[in-house]
């Protein structure tokens, strides 16, 4: 498959800005580009996207099955576009398992390596630590990699003269620049549609890559990669409905694409709302996605949002599915208590009240298993990773048995009321069967 992985020997290489500044790059030189990222990101994506002028599909070696990532990769390079994924992490590090690495990623695409090096602090380490991660893996192929954070003509020349010795082609030289940081938040960084330069920042980075970029050499690479056979029509998650409103905001961003795409292909039809604009869902929807995002920094905005509150009330009234994410599960809930301590009056959806009062970060790798198949039907991956925390919680079933990436017990999780349900987990895939557990089983592991 030809294609590019971006990836770095840890995070904070700042392997986000070259990225991005090679995807707007390769766009302004005439390349149709088709963005990934590896690993459960959904923040990344939206500055990918903005980047390329295209969607952005995760790609999770951990929770994704090989034949799903295979199947998206092909319908995403459509018209031989070319698939260029940034890493999540380093390049060998996975989840709590040791799997699901980038290079695993890259292994089961036949990608090449790009590795970007953050050169501030070193000058002739930089070929040990090269070599290191290139002789690492005999299936991971390192072609090249982009010196980033390179001090001057004088730095640049001990970088090369050390890398020339072990020949490894430096594809490209990005100077220390303070104006290609970009800001960050809790969860990551903070969101593309917050950023009020964005274009400039991504010209910027493009301006920045492009400068000192061996272009043809990084596209002759991108053409070798290995052939993989590969299908788009396999099984998916099914949709929650044939009509599925999906909130779409600044609160409500944290979507992941590959599921959207995986809906439509299953043939259905998806809408979008903004609750911060006040929005109602599509009147003619059977069913409501709210994913995650932001909310308690729109809390206000939203307990004020009148129109939203009701018609929401009244879908839930009427027998609509209505599913929440996270963020979109404390929106579901009776009220969220926000940093300040204030509490904002929620949906009253689902017997709920989250805070944010006392930040505590839960984070990792889930399988979940849906309780009495009511909701959900068979065993899926997931990906939890917030701060909030559950301050009470009423009378509901419960909706799914956790465990983590070894596969520790975590009890339940989430809940559900006839038609309206919700976690703090964020679904990938249909869960492979793991050892000691029946793929098929919605009953939960066992122990």
């Amino acid at each position: 498959m030809s294609g590019l992985l971006i990836a770095a020997p840890s995070s904070g290489s700042g392997k986000t800005t070259v990225t991005l500044g090679l995807l707007r790059a390769l766009r302004k030189r005439g390349v149709e580009v088709a963005p990934g990222k590896a690993g459960p990101d959904y923040i990344d994506p939206a500055f990918h996207a903005a980047a390329s002028g295209v969607a952005c599909l995760n790609f999770d070696p951990w929770a994704m099955r090989p034949e799903l990532i295979a199947a998206n990769a092909t319908l995403h390079r459509s018209g031989d576009r070319l698939l260029v994924i940034e890493a999540m992490m380093g390049l060998f590090d996975g989840a709590a398992d040791g799997k699901g690495t980038a290079a695993d990623l890259a292994a089961m695409l036949g990608l090449s390596v790009v590795l970007v090096v953050d050169a501030s602090h070193m000058s002739q380490s930089v070929a040990a630590l090269v070599a290191g991660f290139a002789g690492f893996r005999a299936d991971v192929r390192i072609a090249g990699v982009i010196l980033n954070k390179v001090g001057g003509d004088r730095h640049e020349m001990m970088l090369r003269q050390a890398l020339e010795a072990s020949r490894m082609p430096v594809i490209a030289v990005v100077r220390r620049d303070a104006e290609i940081a970009l800001p960050e938040r809790h969860l990551g960084l903070v969101q593309a549609g917050e950023h009020e330069a964005l274009e400039r920042f991504v010209e910027h980075a493009a301006q920045a890559v492009s400068q000192n970029c061996n272009f043809d050499f990084l596209m002759r690479v991108a053409r070798q990669g290995f052939a993989r056979p590969s299908t788009a029509n396999i099984d998916r998650l099914p949709p929650l409905g044939s009509r599925i409103a999906v909130a779409r905001d600044i609160a409500f961003a944290f979507c992941y694409e590959h599921m959207l795409l995986g809906w439509r292909r299953r043939g259905a039809d998806i809408s979008f709302f903004s609750p911060l604009a006040d929005e109602p869902p599509e009147r003619t929807a059977d069913a409501i996605y709210l994913p995650g995002g932001y909310p308690e920094l729109h809390a206000g905005r939203i307990a004020a949002a009148s129109t939203f509150r009701e018609s929401m009330r009244q879908a839930a009234e009427s027998g609509v599915r209505i599913y929440g994410e996270c963020g979109g599960y404390m929106v579901m809930g009776d009220g969220l208590v926000d940093a300040s301590g204030e509490r904002h009056e929620m949906l009253g959806l689902l017997p709920l009240v989250t805070s944010y009062e006392e930040r505590r970060r839960h984070l990792g790798y889930r399988r979940v298993y849906p309780i009495n198949g009511s909701f959900f039907t068979q065993p899926m991956t997931a990906h939890e990773f917030h701060y909030s925390s559950v301050v009470s919680e009423g009378e509901a079933d419960r909706l799914f048995k956790v465990t983590d990436a070894l596969n520790n017990d975590l009890g339940t999780a989430g809940l559900q009321r006839w038609q309206v349900a919700g976690s703090y987990m964020h679904l990938i895939d249909v869960a492979a069967q793991v050892s000691g557990q029946a793929s098929g089983s919605a009953g939960g592991p066992t122990r």
